[in-house]
């Protein structure tokens, strides 16, 4: 694997004539598989999914001013023979920017600070039990200036700024409040308040906070978001929890959204994870959707995933 790095390092650097970035990059990925049962309403069926299986390229560079130039380049893999617009690679956060002590700022394409306050609260993530299936707010774009304050105390901040792009179209931001550690490494606490202002079509405020007590990781998040167009609103609700004994992972989320005047919807994962070594683990789930009007989901999947 490291051979193969540092080939693909080597004619990365090659291809663009990069040399000075050349010591500073790191080339990183998942490979996530899942054979899987699935039944969203009209019978079941079996598949093999590629749940967000990546590729990416990032680093950094020391400038003058003790700054540092940084960027990223990721990609999605269809590893399933999974396509979009015609393509099995597609663009996931692409972006660069300066770091230093006023700070971080990236430009390109990215996950909104909204989207990053969650931190490590959804436990289901890239599966069929993500939060996005029931809320809004899970949102990576493009145009965007994303700045984040040093770290003060623990407390961080944060904003995204989406540039219109259009004479048509309007600007929108993203706002947000970090404190601790998201990994539970340095704090054993991770919370976060933020907000969305006409970020495709929508009005979202969310709040998170996960905690580490033993070998227990418990979390929850609250949620509004209001239709721009409809006017429309939906309160919502999700608790997480996580219990490890050895090299196994125990786990479960629970999920409610409230479409005021309309359907309330609820979505429950539980599932495990068992680890055969440092980056790599075995997995099961298992993910309802109740989606109240709409047909009811059922999700039953056993995978693995490398990281490297």
């Amino acid at each position: 694997m490291k051979l193969l790095k540092n080939t693909i390092a080597l004619a990365l650097c090659s291809t663009f004539a990069l040399p000075a970035i050349a010591d500073g990059i790191d080339i990183y990925g998942k490979a996530n598989l899942s054979l899987q049962s699935s039944d969203k309403g009209e019978g079941s069926f079996s598949e093999i999914k590629s749940n967000a299986s990546r590729l990416g390229f990032k680093g950094k560079y020391k400038l003058d001013n003790e700054l540092e130039v940084v960027y990223k380049l990721e990609f999605e893999v269809g590893i399933d023979g999974t396509e979009k617009n015609g393509q099995s690679i597609w663009a996931r956060s692409q972006y660069v920017g300066l770091k230093g002590g006023f700070g971080e700022i990236l430009v390109g394409k990215n996950d909104t600070v909204l989207k990053q306050s969650q931190g490590k609260v959804d436990l289901f993530g890239d599966l069929n039990g993500d939060i996005k299936h029931l809320w809004k707010g899970e949102n990576r774009v493009g145009n965007t200036v994303t700045y984040k304050t040093p770290k003060m105390n623990g407390f961080q901040l944060g904003a995204t700024y989406v540039a219109a792009d259009s004479v048509e179209a309007d600007s929108a931001y993203s706002l947000a409040v970090f404190y601790g550690d998201k990994s539970l490494k340095k704090s054993k606490i991770f919370a976060s308040v933020a907000t969305d202002s006409n970020l495709k079509g929508y009005d979202v405020t969310r709040a998170t906070v996960q905690g580490k007590v033993s070998k227990f990781v418990v979390g929850g998040m609250v949620q509004t978001q209001k239709n721009q167009s409809t006017g429309d609103k939906m309160d919502g609700a999700m608790v997480s929890a996580a219990y490890k004994m050895g090299k196994t992972t125990l786990k479960g989320q629970y999920q409610m959204a409230d479409f005021n005047g309309g359907d309330t919807k609820y979505g429950t994962s539980v599932g495990a994870d068992y680890k055969l070594g440092k980056n790599t683990k075995l997995y099961g789930f298992y993910t309802n959707l109740n989606m109240d009007s709409q047909a009811t989901q059922d999700y039953v999947a056993v995978g693995v995933e490398y990281k490297f």
